[in-house]
């Protein structure tokens, strides 16, 4: 998050909603509900606000709040961020930022079921 918080004044951090992470994961996601996941990510000191959104992307939420900086996670390239077109239209820019994307709550939730 310190990574997202040095491009801007301010870090908004959206969080797809249960129904969304349901589309786009599959059934038995998420695995944990959406209201937990903001308060975890909320409890960071660098976030600032947290916000869900209903839609595949965060297309349309940015095109309302109009941020400078778009930040994605390492699993994207600029090129490759769904929501970019949007971000150039009002000015802004697209900054990939964190740490490498080497793990994932799928992941984690299959080791734990092979435990004894």
């Amino acid at each position: 998050m310190l990574e997202k918080k040095a491009e801007a004044d301010r870090l908004i951090v959206a969080v797809n909603d249960d129904a969304s992470v349901a589309r786009l994961k599959g059934p038995g996601r998420p695995a944990m509900p959406a209201s937990e996941r903001a308060e975890i990510v909320a409890a960071l000191g660098a976030v600032d606000y947290v916000v869900t959104f209903a839609d595949e992307t965060v297309e349309r939420l940015l095109g309302r709040i109009r941020p400078e900086v778009h930040c994605k996670g390492t699993d994207y390239t600029v090129e490759t961020v769904p929501e970019r077109a949007i971000v150039k239209a009002y000015g802004g820019r697209t900054a990939i930022v964190g740490d490498p994307k080497d793990h994932s709550t799928k992941d984690l939730v299959a080791s734990v079921r092979e435990l004894p």
